[in-house]
């Protein structure tokens, strides 16, 4: 019997073409009993031929003995056993041969063949023997023994082996089979955790990098406005100290607005964490067979926490915004911190899904902010196209009136905020575009599709 799957390699631990030593203790013992046997058998054979009878004897153990190779060539032992029938030998290495073809994986016709010579030649020599019986008076039944006798006999030593081989013989195979199936099932469960593993990782990449976009969408334009009028705060506040007042008072506010931001933000995040570490068991408990569960428990709460960051993500966008209404109190925002913004609307203006309206916002308020830091003073269009089946917006900058006055305010700049808006834009199907202008300032220009 062969083995499949991990156990292939180890499954030969007997000797010669033996699977284990029990099988080779087995055949041996068969062996040595059908060799006694045809020893025996050997004796008449020899009186009836008229050779000596250790020539017999000789020839019987010699015969039986090939009984030992039955696994190794089933066919060469069940030929033994037909060459050995008219002699009236080999009984037990016929029957054993017999079932040992007939479960081997060989040719159905094969087996067939031989079967059918088996039978043949058993009946042939037991109408033979028996019709001799009767013609010497050992039998007094009538005719229709004889070829009564012939069949049972033949059928007898030949069919049930025959069927029980074949029965074995499937029964090992469907095992063989289940055992495969099993061990291929083994690798695809094996196989669905590690890609389950890699999606949970890509997920927490990209809720990583989502988090960290919205966090820089919601702080820094806010941060930034606050660093622009603490350096004007510092300019002005003994030369005109009622407009340090009034920056000071901006500076409040804005600080206020971010923070709020800031923890909406974490406590949606948090809520949405917990949520989803209640019901991602259960569901999963339900849904993942158990070597699934096993094999990928160690990445479930992490994968949570991607779910929930986008949960969060876009129940924000969906409840506080921010809205393409509220651009102009942005405009307002930077207009109060120095910077002449002119702002132009096209088309009819109209509401869009929550996350056009939300991208189309943060792409003039992250531009706006990139003025705030590089171009401190230039003047600035901001320009809104409400067009059939996309919405349109591009931040033009004029040159700074100094060169000097973007470096002024100390606004770090990490290269995040390009990167960030293009992410946004084209995770929406859209175009973004960004560079400097021929007359030396910059333009950042975007197309969503309204759909």
């Amino acid at each position: 019997m062969t083995t499949t799957g991990a156990d292939h390699a180890t499954a030969f631990t007997g000797p010669w073409w033996w699977s284990r030593w029990r099988s080779a203790v087995l055949d041996v013992g068969l062996a040595l009993v059908s060799a006694l046997e045809c020893a025996a058998e050997g004796v008449p054979f020899a009186r009836d031929a008229g050779i000596p009878v250790s020539a017999g004897i000789v020839f019987g153990l010699l015969a039986g003995s090939v009984l030992v190779l039955r696994r190794k060539w089933p066919i060469a032992v069940v030929l033994v056993a037909i060459a050995i029938t008219p002699a009236q030998m080999g009984f037990l290495m016929g029957i054993v041969g017999l079932y040992t073809l007939a479960a081997a994986e060989l040719p159905r016709r094969i087996i067939v063949a031989l079967a059918g010579m088996s039978l043949l030649g058993t009946m042939i020599v037991t109408f033979v023997r028996v019709k001799q019986d009767m013609a010497r008076g050992d039998l007094t039944l009538g005719d229709w023994f004889v070829p009564f006798a012939a069949v049972t006999t033949s059928l007898g030593l030949t069919a049930p082996p025959v069927l029980l081989g074949l029965y074995v013989g499937a029964r090992r195979r469907l095992m063989e089979s289940l055992r495969e199936r099993a061990d291929s099932l083994e690798r695809e469960l094996q196989l669905l955790a590690e890609r389950a593993e890699e999606r949970a990782e890509w997920a927490r990449g990209e809720e990583r990098t989502r988090i960290a976009r919205e966090m820089h969408d919601v702080v820094a334009h806010r941060v930034s406005l606050m660093v622009v009028h603490a350096a004007a705060l510092q300019a002005v506040a003994r030369k005109d100290p009622e407009k340090a007042v009034k920056n000071a008072a901006l500076v409040g506010d804005m600080g206020r607005q971010a923070l709020t931001e800031l923890r909406e933000m974490l406590g949606v995040l948090r809520s949405g964490e917990a949520a989803q570490r209640r019901t991602a068991p259960a569901s999963a408990s339900a849904s993942v067979p158990a070597q699934v569960r096993a094999a990928a428990s160690a990445s479930v709460p992490l994968a949570a926490v991607g779910v929930a960051a986008a949960a969060a993500a876009s129940r924000m966008a969906e409840e506080e915004g921010p809205w393409l209404s509220e651009l102009e109190v942005l405009i307002g925002q930077s207009a109060a911190a120095g910077m002449v913004v002119d702002l132009s609307v096209e088309g009819a203006v109209r509401s869009y899904a929550a996350a056009i309206e939300q991208t189309a916002f943060r792409v003039v308020q992250e531009a706006l902010t990139n003025v705030h830091k590089h171009a401190a003073g230039a003047k600035t269009h901001v320009r809104l196209a409400h067009r059939m089946a996309e919405i349109a917006m591009q931040v033009e900058n004029e040159p700074p009136p100094e060169p000097a006055s973007a470096a002024s305010a100390g606004l770090p700049s990490g290269g995040n905020g390009l990167v960030g808006m293009r992410e946004r834009v084209l995770g929406l199907g859209g175009v973004f575009v960004s560079g400097p202008t021929d007359a030396g300032g910059f333009r950042v220009s975007a197309v969503i599709p309204a759909a």
